[in-house]
């Protein structure tokens, strides 16, 4: 069986798409946290239906991503930076799923519904209860600046192989030619 040199077309979509996204998701919640103006109800409107559609995305990515082969890291590669890639990943995988289900248990702790669209709501996933939705607040405030934190990093990470070791591991993610065992002049 060969091994891929990049990440499937569908992996790569689903990346690029939920980077948007999360960025976007990121902003609109600190906006709508500092902006008690008539536009924090639309900021309010547009967190919680995209906060599900994450959800969704995450899932559907994690489900490709077990089921498709994917680039190794280059052999050259130390195994502690591996290992931290490997549990960087992990954190992603897991604050991605970990804050929407958060968001929606605040909400439906505080009572407040989650509106998809018009009239189509989820139901509530845990009792109205103040000081659980307290609670949660904190902990989505926690895990959202955590996964900023984490983006940053993953960020960071890449655009380190990407000038750095030169080896082609961002490029498994866009359209290059992907991962290469050695870094060029070596």
């Amino acid at each position: 069986m060969n091994t891929p040199t990049r990440f499937s077309p569908l992996l790569r979509v689903l990346h690029w798409l939920m980077a948007f996204l999360l960025l976007a998701m990121l902003f609109i919640g600190v906006s709508m946290v500092g902006d008690l103006s008539p536009r924090h109800s639309a900021l309010v409107a547009l967190h919680k239906p995209l906060g599900v559609t994450l959800l969704v995305l995450v899932l559907i990515r994690l489900t490709v991503r077990l089921t498709r082969p994917v680039p190794p890291l280059p052999a050259d590669m130390p195994g502690w930076q591996q290992r931290i890639a490997m549990l960087s990943h992990l954190l992603l995988y897991g604050l991605m799923i970990a804050l929407p289900l958060v968001g929606w248990a605040m909400q439906s702790a505080g009572d407040y519904p989650v509106v998809l669209h018009e009239s189509l709501l989820l139901p509530p996933i845990v009792p109205q209860d103040a000081r659980l939705y307290a609670s949660l607040r904190v902990a989505h405030t926690v895990l959202a600046y955590l996964l900023f934190i984490s983006i940053l990093a993953h960020l960071a990470a890449a655009l380190y192989h990407a000038l750095i070791r030169r080896d082609g591991v961002l490029s498994s993610m866009t359209t290059g030619s992907g991962i290469r065992s050695m870094p060029d002049g070596q």
